[in-house]
């Protein structure tokens, strides 16, 4: 007995096949003929509830594309506005900010640094030139 117990009390969720299990039951033997009437009353009142509410939400969906046409609104003004909704939220966050700031400032000194590198090739290509030329204007002392 204790067993059984044990088996109503059991808190892990339902597998696959406990779920076909439970679907498979037939619960109708242990309900009284009113409860069976009420519940089979219930459930046509909820899907007629069901079936009414999809009814509204396709007039209510009709509505908002009739007033969306009559605005001039399609789908790219949408997608494009909600583009520029999500670009300026995302831009405005303090994770995109310090991003933005961090590669700003690496950048500025990338760019110092390649100068940097720039002007010493060509410092270096400067003191080669004048040394070639130097030397090519000067036959007589390379002889000596």
């Amino acid at each position: 007995m204790e067993a059984q117990a044990q088996g109503l009390l059991e808190t892990e969720p339902l597998q696959g096949t406990d779920e076909d299990a439970v679907a498979s039951a037939d619960f109708s033997s242990m309900l009284s003929e009113e409860e069976k009437e009420e519940l089979k009353a219930e459930l046509v009142q909820l899907e007629d509830e069901i079936t009414t509410l999809r009814q509204v939400l396709s007039a209510k969906e009709r509505h908002l594309v009739e007033i969306k046409q009559k605005l001039g609104m399609n789908l790219m003004n949408e997608l494009k506005q909600n583009f520029s909704k999500s670009w300026h939220d995302m831009q405005t966050t303090t994770a995109y900010k310090k991003t933005h700031e961090t590669l700003s400032h690496a950048g500025q000194k990338a760019t110092a640094a390649f100068s940097n590198v720039g002007t010493a090739i060509s410092k270096k290509f400067g003191d080669m030139s004048y040394s070639i030329r130097h030397s090519i204007s000067m036959p007589a002392m390379r002889r000596k």
